[in-house]
């Protein structure tokens, strides 16, 4: 069963506001309705344009838009359309009926080297996830039928898959040339279809989902807290624009280790663990003096 928590985004159109949700509500399809008449096919947009300043709702993969009329600001609304939207989709509500014509938005997908050789980045121009997964099996990869039927083709080792992008590791049977373009069209049309990437819930199976990662950080000690907040902000932007993923472990206050795991395209690749470990280590001993002494990069 689903349970879905909304959160407010501010949009860069101040009469846009963005309630996002931790779970797609369309299967990779848009929709956009400019009044009531139009949102027949959307229980959802019905409901919201009864509010007198809704103008326009847009509904597209785990987030609806709004945009309101000038009589109200968001500031003082916008809570409470969460809220509405929270308990809507909690109380089984209908988002779009099957017949609904969805707005055709062309589905992009290209492939970008990284860093390590066995591993290439399909970058897609929308977001396919709302948590970053990670499978090393066919048998891991229950969760994601995406990452299934990409095990099905022999020269796949492992599939990462994180907000808008899939970067597979490969087996050495196989040549990056050879292979690129099947596996982007693959993906293309996969997404293109509609077909489901992580089975709804999968983020809290595996203890991802944001309320279980906020639980498990406000666990941790201080020193720990520290290095989790450094590597968000300084290096995982940094590995994730080459495909991979840098997870904090445990710190060990004795001995002054860290431990890290090193996900998608930084697993196994021959200069990440040097280089992680090394640019890591020296910056948490500089930001952190006397508390790290080392770093410890396992390959996830």
């Amino acid at each position: 069963m689903k349970t879905y928590k909304v959160s407010v985004r501010e949009t860069t159109n101040n009469a846009i506001v963005k309630f996002e949700l931790n779970e797609f509500i369309t299967q990779h399809q848009s929709f956009e309705f400019n009044n009531i008449d139009e949102a027949k096919s959307s229980p959802l947009a019905q409901q919201l344009f009864y509010l007198p300043f809704v103008k326009k709702v847009y509904i597209s993969g785990n987030f609806i838009a709004v945009e309101r009329f000038s009589i109200v600001e968001w500031s003082d609304v916008q809570d409470e359309i969460a809220e509405q939207i929270e308990s809507y989709l909690n109380d089984g509500g209908i988002v779009i009926e099957t017949t609904a014509e969805a707005k055709k938005v062309p589905v992009t997908v290209y492939a970008e080297s990284t860093p390590n050789p066995s591993v290439m980045k399909f970058v897609a121009n929308k977001k396919i996830v709302t948590s970053l997964f990670e499978f090393t099996s066919i048998d891991d990869a229950k969760l994601s039928p995406l990452a299934t039927e990409l095990f099905h083709f022999p020269f796949v080792k492992s599939v990462f898959i994180e907000e808008n992008y899939v970067s597979i590791t490969k087996y050495d049977i196989a040549e990056w040339q050879d292979i690129t373009i099947e596996l982007r069209e693959f993906i293309k049309n996969y997404i293109e279809n509609g077909k489901e990437v992580v089975v709804a819930g999968a983020a809290e199976q595996l203890e991802k989902s944001t309320e279980q990662l906020d639980s498990n950080f406000d666990a941790l000690d201080d020193t720990s807290k520290q290095i989790v907040n450094i590597l968000e902000e300084y290096v995982k932007p940094a590995v994730a624009s080459d495909g991979g993923n840098i997870q904090f472990i445990s710190y060990d206050e004795n001995t002054k280790n860290v431990s890290v795991l090193l996900q998608g395209a930084c697993s196994g690749c021959p200069s990440s663990t040097f280089t992680l470990k090394s640019g890591i280590e020296n910056m948490l001993k500089e930001m952190l003096q006397g508390k790290v002494e080392t770093v410890e990069a396992i390959n996830g």
